[in-house]
């Protein structure tokens, strides 16, 4: 992957690539029981405003810098607004009014939003390969996601689809996740701009709280027993989501998303439908079809895709030039080999002149 991390500085670096997506997963299945017995804007909010605080006493603690331009708190609002907010808020409310799967498919879509966005302000090179990876990653996380009928139906193998669930399909909250997951690709593409004012750990914390903030604000106005319903057991849910699904898996995204290939790293994406997936089996009981198997394999592979394309590329360019240069070796040895015909000049000898 084109991140730029020294091996000797971070010795677990492929786990810690890995760790935001694992803790998203395994936080939505913690969030699973919780989402029922409070209100959307009130949980979206104790997911960043906490995680927002112990964010930057970490950075103070590690002695980051603190923002000291207004251009630096004009890009830390802005990415606040977008990825705190916006992301946050259409996620919560889209997560109550659509289905679980069929969620996480277009939420999990954005690393193709981050894709062109990359590709139009920085120039990244996606090439066939990346595309290739993006497309299978789609794919996957639809088998993943959406129901098995569906999909048998699509594949046109008779099965019934009702035409009611074709027409609510973007009546009952999907249009929400949609918007969030443009939300989150725009919020990852703001990184690169706010760090040329603030530190990215920093960053991340003030943007947490500037964007937590108006989804309490809209919490009291709207919603009620907001927490009257929560046990014991749901708190502990909601802590974990606040610090590691939030806190450590957002400081480390950020982090890494501040250098390195955007495409890349938004490609892990990907990952956190089969984490949930895979701890909702082992945890929750929940079996997984045949067709989320293949999902998770076509997953896997798009993932590998997307973060070896330019190697894959590389290594074709090599064997066409190994092909060009094994074609050009016969001729270049003919044309070594070939004598030269001798050529024969005529002197005739003069006669010597005398001097009178």
């Amino acid at each position: 992957m084109q991140l730029k991390l020294s091996a000797s500085k971070f010795p677990i670096a492929p786990l810690l690539l890995i760790a935001p997506f694992f803790l998203w997963g395994t936080a939505m299945v913690a969030m699973k029981g919780v989402i029922p017995h409070t209100t959307p804007f009130f949980m979206a909010g104790v997911r960043l405003l906490p995680a927002g605080v112990l964010i930057l006493i970490a950075a103070a603690l590690s002695g980051r810098p603190q923002p000291s331009s207004w251009q630096a708190w004009l890009w830390i609002a802005l990415f606040g607004l977008v990825d705190g907010t916006l992301f946050q808020g259409f996620l919560a409310e889209g997560l109550v009014r659509t289905s679980a799967g069929l969620g996480s498919v277009m939420i999990d879509s954005q690393p193709l939003a981050v894709a062109l966005l990359s590709l139009w302000l920085f120039q990244e090179r996606i090439g066939l390969w990346g595309w290739l990876g993006l497309g299978l990653g789609v794919t996957g996380i639809s088998l993943i996601g959406l129901p098995d009928e569906w999909i048998f139906s699509l594949l046109g193998t008779g099965a019934e689809v009702t035409i009611g669930n074709w027409q609510n399909l973007f009546a009952s909250g999907e249009w929400l996740m949609l918007l969030a997951a443009l939300s989150m690709a725009v919020g990852t593409v703001l990184i690169r701009f706010v760090t040329r004012y603030v530190d990215p750990v920093t960053a991340t914390g003030w943007h947490m709280i500037i964007g937590g903030l108006p989804l309490w604000g809209i919490s009291a106005v709207v919603e009620s027993q907001q927490w009257e319903n929560l046990v014991g057991s749901e708190w502990l849910a909601l802590a974990y989501a606040t610090v590691f699904g939030s806190a450590i898996a957002y400081g480390l995204f950020f982090y890494f998303a501040s250098s390195g290939s955007l495409t890349s790293l938004s490609s892990l994406t990907f990952l956190t439908p089969i984490f949930a997936l895979l701890f909702g089996h082992l945890l929750l009981s929940e079996v997984l079809s045949t067709l989320q198997w293949v999902g998770v394999f076509l997953t896997l592979i798009s993932i590998y895709l997307i973060n070896q394309r330019d190697n894959l590329a590389g290594q074709n360019k090599k064997s066409v030039m190994e092909e060009i240069s094994a074609k050009s070796q016969p001729i270049l040895a003919e044309a070594t080999t070939k004598k030269l015909n001798p050529l024969t000049v005529k002197v005739r000898e003069s006669e010597p002149e005398t001097l009178p």
